[in-house]
């Protein structure tokens, strides 16, 4: 990266967000040292304006932001760093210096995708999943098929907490499948952008 500290009188805005959730954690400020105790240590550390000098968010908390990736905007005077945090970030306690709370379950999605495709890739003995991907497509096809039935029967006659257990059972299964088959499920989010478009026309 080619920061331009010169153009911001020695400061760049740094925007830290979590990289599982997507939330805006807080903003804070990064002279060129702190850019380079961030990048050497892999914790964020600022400049503090009012007390003029370097301080590594969560040295006195614990609540470390851990880096998981950095990228500069257009102009080269802005940081994006998504991060894990370790706890809450304000210094008020609550998640975010906007009093939000850090959560996105819909997000779980992607995560829950990158796991599933590290276990297509690495096959672990013992795993379930690894179970599912040797069992062929017909097969998991099937599982797909069962769990949809199993989700039927509990809308229809079950209860709310059944329902969405076997709805969970439903899509992670599918995911599964959409995976053996080179897909993911951002796919399927994609298709539904699309079919959700003014332009679009049922095939």
């Amino acid at each position: 990266m080619t920061l331009d500290f010169e153009k911001t009188n020695g400061l760049v805005p740094a925007i830290i967000q979590d990289a599982d959730t997507a939330k805006v954690l807080m903003l804070g400020y990064m002279n060129e040292e702190a850019y380079r105790k961030t990048l050497e240590t892999g914790r964020v550390t600022f400049y503090s304006r009012s007390r003029h000098c370097l301080w590594t968010k969560g040295e006195t908390s614990g609540h470390f932001l851990e880096v998981v990736s950095m990228k500069e905007d257009c102009d080269q005077d802005t940081l994006l760093i998504q991060v894990h945090p370790a706890g809450p970030v304000c210094h008020t306690g609550t998640d975010t210096c906007w009093g939000e709370k850090n959560e996105q379950p819909v997000m779980f999605l992607k995560q829950l995708q990158d796991f599933i495709d590290r276990r297509h890739r690495e096959m672990p003995e013992g795993s379930y999943t690894t179970s599912l991907f040797r069992s062929g497509m017909n097969k998991m096809a099937q599982k797909v098929g069962e769990e949809a039935v199993e989700t039927i029967i509990e809308a229809t006659g079950g209860t709310d907490d059944r329902l969405i257990y076997e709805g969970a059972d439903l899509l992670y299964h599918l995911i599964v499948l959409l995976t053996a088959k080179g897909y993911r499920i951002e796919d399927l989010a994609r298709e539904l952008q699309e079919r959700h478009s003014d332009t679009w026309k049922k095939h």
